[in-house]
């Protein structure tokens, strides 16, 4: 179990690797499925998670600690994650309208930021179960948002691959999803237990 005094690199290899946020504890899937249609745009949902997923830790990490902790309203916590994703997300919406209007589908990115506020949302749930550190928050949320990238990544690699294979018809479309994703959980499960993590 990852805590406070855990060495910075091993929170790190434990957010990525062995406790995946998708492959091992099931949290955004439906961004896994949803964003994970070509490596184009898997990678253009990683670099938008990254940002917010990072950006969203330092403010809630400075809110909580600096704020709701020494008022004693930790319980507005949830509350409180929640409107500063949102915050986040609209200023990230309107960085891209503004910067990249014809380059980049606007709609596209919202709909996985949108998505995938739940692997945000567990990411600063967790900082404060864990009771992090500033430096370990961000750590660990580094961690979070590099496994995910990675996840989605290979999962797009592997679609792209099926997409030529002779699957059988009763297996395309969804069901060869879902046993892809079980395939790679199941590979990252086995590095339970890693370092004693």
């Amino acid at each position: 179990m990852i805590n406070n005094s855990t060495s910075p690199l091993l929170i790190f290899v434990s957010a990525c690797l062995v406790n995946n946020i998708i492959l091992v504890r099931t949290i955004g899937l439906c961004s896994f499925f949803g964003a994970s249609n070509n490596l184009k745009s898997s990678i253009k949902a990683g670099w938008s998670i990254i940002y917010v997923n990072l950006a969203a830790t330092i403010i809630s990490w400075l809110f909580y600690n600096e704020i709701l902790v020494p008022y004693r309203l930790e319980y507005l916590k949830l509350v409180s994650f929640i409107l500063i994703i949102a915050f986040l997300v609209q200023i990230h919406e309107f960085l891209l309208n503004k910067l990249l209007a014809k380059q980049a589908s606007a709609v596209g990115s919202n709909i996985s930021l949108v998505s995938a506020n739940c692997v945000i949302l567990a990411v600063l749930l967790l900082n404060t179960d864990y009771g992090f550190g500033f430096l370990n928050s961000i750590v660990y949320s580094s961690g979070i948002a590099f496994g995910y990238v990675l996840a989605i990544i290979l999962f797009a690699g592997m679609k792209e691959r099926v997409k030529s294979a002779p699957v059988p018809k009763a297996l395309k479309g969804y069901p060869i999803e879902f046993i892809l994703a079980g395939l790679m959980s199941l590979a990252i499960l086995g590095l339970r237990g890693l370092f004693g993590m």
